[in-house]
């Protein structure tokens, strides 16, 4: 398989599971109040929530205007992946709660 027929199989995913993941993060940040974080800390998480959610929606637009030949560098795929590790992590601790 060449990398040209690779890229669409591991980045549409990869991007939809970005994009449904920043939304849950967004909605549960957006629709409750965190009792364990500060407000100030609940906004700048979710301020980073949708700036994440932003640039995943130019990142899909760009990949399906190339006609699905430029990929996502590395270092931005990354900071999304520890963004969702730190929403996940306030999400399982808000519902134990």
């Amino acid at each position: 398989m060449s990398s040209a027929e690779l890229l669409p199989q591991v980045l549409e995913p990869l991007l939809e599971d970005f994009r449904y993941w920043f939304d849950r993060s967004h909605e549960l940040l957006s629709n409750n109040r965190i009792s364990f974080l500060s407000e100030a800390d609940q906004d700048d998480l979710r301020r980073r929530v949708e700036e994440a959610q932003q640039s995943v929606r130019v990142a899909t637009t760009m990949f399906a205007l190339s006609d699905k030949k430029v990929g996502i560098d590395p270092i931005v795929v990354m900071d999304w992946h520890k963004l969702l590790m730190e929403c996940q992590a306030v999400g399982m601790r808000y519902r134990q709660q």
